[in-house]
């Protein structure tokens, strides 16, 4: 079915919903301009209208995919131009469309004056990149920013349930955030591999399959099994265990940590600041009268005003520093920044000792700021 110009839609709608709606309708729009700094999701939305849009039998005929910086002026007008063959519809998906040169550009701005309406013209930016003012009034807006927390956990469940077609347990898509993080990319791959575990296991035992009625569940163990972490020895673990001035398990759990993939000391040093500035925050609010029982509320507004990564979930996040700042002064806090500025400046030079031991070096300084404030 051909593109049909679509009705504008609300800077502020979610681009998955209008990705979705479009879908359902079968009316896309001419242009769609994808940006923002979450590839993952841009790369989905690219797959949902392509295979939506595009009879599968002509694709080989009716999807160019090019990136700006290897087009001419030429280039951009032909594959603007050419119109679908045995098809309804064709699109063309122009990446980097930031790097287009100047002539490419001229061309591609000509086209959207009056794009098209048999073709479904996809122009992406990569992430880290500012949005191209005019490519967003010439089209269908669509900003991928990244996830928040407590969303990375619905998509955990939502991606396992329908692209995996397995179910997992609350406690193991805990488990795989803390061990993985936000990045989409990485958390499908480790679902991916986790339900190739668990489904081996299900078909082994001859519990039947998802199309007899039940469906195989990743729990923590798959987890644990697949990624090589386990409960207890996260990078979470070792943030409650700073929080709590636990000097002991804190040092036991920089090796586990340090061991997981993906996970380096620059990240923990980021992630121990965002928790220092927190807790900084919950003494002063504390110290300005504000009782116990607000700081996670105070807590999620600082998370959610600063945009900080705090590791996991930002209603975790905040619960665990309510706990924690009690165990905290003013003086302590700003000794602790101070701390983490000297290993951040530390880590950059690889010559002085190894991650672990500079890791481990600051995690014992900053349990230590407890003893220090009591003497």
């Amino acid at each position: 079915m051909p593109p049909k110009s679509a009705a504008p839609t609300a800077k502020e709608a979610s681009p998955l919903r209008v990705v979705q709606a479009a879908i359902q309708s079968r009316q896309f729009a001419p242009v769609y301009y994808l940006h923002g700094d979450d590839d993952y999701l841009k790369d989905a939305a690219i797959r949902d209208l392509l295979q939506a849009a595009i009879d599968p039998s002509t694709r080989d005929f009716n999807l160019e995919q090019r990136r700006g910086a290897d087009l001419d002026g030429e280039s951009v007008a032909s594959l603007l131009t050419t119109p679908p063959m045995l098809a309804e519809c064709r699109a063309v998906v122009l990446r980097d469309v930031t790097g287009l040169k100047k002539a490419a550009r001229a061309q591609l701005d000509k086209y959207l004056q009056r794009p098209a309406s048999d073709t479904l013209l996809l122009l992406v930016s990569p992430a880290g990149t500012k949005a191209d003012s005019a490519l967003v009034d010439a089209g269908v807006s669509l900003e991928f920013a990244p996830l928040t927390p407590e969303r990375v956990r619905r998509w955990i469940t939502h991606h396992a349930g329908t692209a995996l077609q397995v179910d997992i347990a609350d406690d193991a898509a805990q488990l795989l955030q803390q061990a993985v993080g936000n990045d989409l990319h990485l958390l499908a791959a480790e679902l991916d591999k986790c339900a190739s575990y668990v489904l081996g296991a299900h078909d082994a035992a001859g519990t039947g399959t998802a199309s007899e009625g039940t469906r195989a569940v990743i729990d923590v163990d798959s987890v644990s099994a697949v990624v090589g972490v386990r409960r207890g020895e996260t990078v979470t673990d070792l943030l409650d265990a700073v929080a709590r001035h636990d000097a002991k398990t804190a040092v036991n759990l920089v090796g586990h940590v340090l061991g997981q993939p993906k996970v380096n000391a620059v990240q923990v040093v980021m992630m121990l600041a965002t928790q220092a500035f927190a807790l900084r925050f919950g003494r002063a609010r504390r110290d300005a009268g504000i009782p116990t029982q607000r700081l996670p509320q105070e807590y999620f507004a600082f998370l959610k005003e600063t945009g900080g990564y705090p590791g996991r979930p930002w209603g975790e996040a905040a619960s665990a520093w309510t706990k924690a700042t009690e165990g905290w002064s003013a003086d302590a806090c700003e000794r602790a920044l101070g701390l983490l500025l000297e290993a951040d400046m530390a880590l950059k030079d690889t010559r002085v000792s190894t991650e672990e031991q500079l890791l481990t070096s600051l995690v014992l300084a900053l349990c230590a700021t407890r003893t220090r404030r009591a003497a």
